[in-house]
Formats: C-alpha cells, structure tokens, sequence
C-alpha cells in the first residue's frame, strides 16, 4: 500500500534515496580509503556504489535514472567524501564503519526500489527483484573496482536480506500496514538480518567444486 498522495509518497522515496545515497557514497569511499585511493579514487567509488544500484534498476523499468532529475544525488556524494576527509580520524577509531553505513544503505536502497517499481505499476514478485538489484547491484560495481570478488558472491547473507526484505515488506503491505510504518519494520529487519549474518557468520551453502570438496572464493 503506497501513501495516499503520489507527491507525499514521492518525496518519501527521494528522502530515502538521499539518506541511502549519502550512506553508500560513505561506504564506498571508506573502502577505498583502505586501498589508499586518492580522493578522486575514493569518490569514483563511492559514487559508484551510490547510484550504480538505482540506475540500473531506472532502466529497466524504463525510466530516467534517479540521479539525473537532481543535482543533489551527486551533491549528496560530494558531502559524503567531505565527512569522510573531515572525519577520518574520528571514522577509523570505529570497527568496521563501512560495513555500518553499507548496511543502511543496502536497507534504504532496498525498499526504494521496491516502492518505485511498485509505483510503475508492476507486479509485487518484480518489485522484490528490483528491490535486491537497487540494494545490492552498486556493491558489485564497487567491489570490481577494488579488484576484490563482490560481497554478493561470497558466503555472506547480503543479497538474501534485499529478498527476505521484499517478502516482509510484501508481507505487511497484505496486512494493510501503512507504508511509512512498514519501510521503518523492513529498514530494521534487513539491518538486524545483515549484522545477525556478519556477526555469526551466516550464508548460503557454499559450492563444491568438481574434485567435491568446497572452495572458498579467492579474497
């Protein structure tokens, strides 16, 4: 169930869409901060992370992407490489700060993409789809470009807290629950799934390869 207003639910998204932008702009910039990326470096990257997700979801559901009706999706990056210059001596003294801010942007993108798709009048199952491309599809592009296997790919619950998201989501979108209250449940489950993972170590099974015995991706 959307808001009851088309501009009231779209101002919604495009709040999520800065906060997610902002948090995901952070991410990649701290990962490329431990690469020793210049600051042009380390904004390609957190660019890249920011709206990689989202603009490839735009277009295939044929619209223009986000970041190109508004400046302040860049601005927003821009910001964020900023904090992260201003702040990196405050930033380092906390235990993994990229994975915190990649966690509340993949919530946040997650349920953007979900509305959005949902907004273009497409089925529930596409909208869940979408929701795991907009929340995971930029930390692939990111992780190609620190040359390291994509956290998608490794024997980490990441893409799996988009889904089981999307199906929560779905779940009291049935129920009649209203949307605001709804991103807020869904926001906290995917972070609480996505630290439970990362805490615990939790994953999918991995592959075996063909001599039968598992095989770790390279790191």
């Amino acid at each position: 169930m959307i808001f009851d207003t088309p501009a009231i639910s779209h101002t919604f998204m495009q709040v999520l869409e800065f906060l997610g932008t902002f948090a995901f702009a952070v991410s990649g910039i701290r990962q490329a901060a431990q690469r020793r990326f210049d600051w042009f470096g380390g904004f390609v990257c957190g660019v890249t992370v920011a709206i990689g997700g989202g603009t490839l979801r735009d277009l295939m559901l044929g619209v223009t992407p986000f970041w190109m009706t508004n400046a302040l999706y860049l601005t927003t990056a821009i910001v964020a490489q900023v904090c992260v210059i201003l702040f990196s001596k405050y930033l380092k003294y906390l235990d993994n700060t990229w994975f915190v801010f990649d966690t509340i942007g993949l919530a946040l993108f997650t349920i953007v993409g979900i509305q959005k798709t949902l907004l273009c009048g497409h089925p529930f199952w596409v909208a869940i789809v979408m929701g795991c491309i907009t929340g995971s599809a930029g930390g692939i592009l990111r992780d190609l470009l620190l040359d390291t296997v994509p956290v998608l790919f490794r024997k980490d619950f990441y893409a799996m807290t988009c889904i089981v998201g999307g199906l929560f989501y779905w779940l009291l979108s049935a129920l009649g629950i209203h949307t605001a209250i709804n991103s807020v449940l869904t926001f906290f489950l995917i972070c609480l799934l996505r630290y439970l993972a990362f805490k615990y170590h939790l994953g999918l099974p991995v592959l075996k390869g063909e001599d039968g015995e598992k095989k770790e991706p390279e790191k």
